[in-house]
């Protein structure tokens, strides 16, 4: 019986790639949400999205029906505000949209992006005071695309689509990764930022302790000196 050879360095490169698509493949997209406003308020969500990202947003509105005491859905009258910005508080994405909406942004810095969604102020009367529930589904990277629509546009066979899928995943994940290093990045010259300042601040504080102290001992010694007590 022939000895058993150890892998090679590629084997663990494929073994570790058949892994890596394999999580790819059981990663979700983001679950969907709702919460409800008032007139005047404003509800903001921070998504942490890497640079070059597509993100697609998808809603839908209910206003409380008092009669029925349960939600139905909101008429065509009533508008949202949606608003994005990145990490900059730069605003990429200000439109006023229906009653049932989708909104699409491309980030161009990563970090946190601020999504803010306020009802519009001149139907109110339609709102009559009551609150209203949004439904908010926001699908981030690859999970924002369509792929019954690709695969038609496409001409695309099951199995090509389920590797465009996988690809896009992996590409998702690098982005991902890239971001978590920008992160480290961040924290580490932060991190050593304030340890310089600390040090700055130790040494002053030592400085500051000497300079009192010599202003005492002369303090000192010219108060004895004239209290001819030296």
């Amino acid at each position: 019986m022939l000895p058993q050879l150890p892998l090679r360095f590629s084997s663990y490169r494929k073994m570790a790639a058949a892994w890596l698509l394999l999580l790819a493949a059981c990663m979700g997209p983001a679950a969907s949400l709702y919460f409800h406003i008032g007139e005047t308020e404003k509800k903001c969500f921070i998504e942490e999205i890497p640079d070059e990202t597509m993100v697609i947003g998808n809603y839908r509105t209910q206003l409380y029906d008092k009669q029925r005491e349960e939600y139905l859905p909101a008429t065509p009258g009533l508008g949202m505000l949606v608003e994005v910005k990145d990490p900059d508080d730069k605003v990429i994405l200000s439109r006023q949209y229906g009653s049932e909406g989708r909104f699409i942004f491309t980030s161009h810095t990563p970090g946190e992006h601020q999504i803010c969604l306020h009802s519009n102020s001149t139907k109110f009367s339609l709102f009559a005071g009551g609150m209203l529930r949004v439904h908010l589904d926001i699908q981030v990277g690859e999970h924002a695309n369509d792929y019954a629509q690709i695969a038609a546009k496409d001409k695309l066979s099951e199995l090509q689509l389920r590797v465009r899928q996988l690809i896009e995943q992996v590409e998702q994940i690098q982005k991902e990764q890239n971001y978590q290093r920008w992160r480290e990045e961040r924290f580490r010259q932060t991190s050593e930022s304030t340890n310089q300042r600390v040090l700055w601040w130790s040494i002053a504080q030592t400085l500051i302790l000497v300079a009192i102290g010599v202003w005492q001992m002369r303090h000192l010694k010219s108060f004895f000196e004239a209290k001819k007590l030296v």
